[in-house]
């Protein structure tokens, strides 16, 4: 898996890692199945870029989607 990617790390060349993802590589990153992040993708839970027939997804919206399905208990 590759390290979290913050928007404060993108202007660092050192620290740029590969910020666009295939279906399959979302998939993995999320410890989902790839129809799960299909299914994901049609309902409109995870954001895309369309690229010709290429669908890929910004590591930044994986874990921005992260985020906010995150659920906090009250101790």
């Amino acid at each position: 898996l590759q390290p979290k990617m913050s928007r404060s790390n993108m202007t660092d060349p050192l620290k740029l890692t590969k910020r666009l993802l295939s279906e399959k590589e979302a998939a993995t990153y999320l410890g989902r199945s790839l129809w799960a992040v299909r299914e994901m993708r049609y309902a409109g839970k995870l954001s895309f870029i369309k690229d010709g027939k290429r669908v890929l997804f910004d590591v930044l919206d994986l874990n921005d989607w992260i985020e906010k399905s995150k659920i906090q208990f009250a101790r």
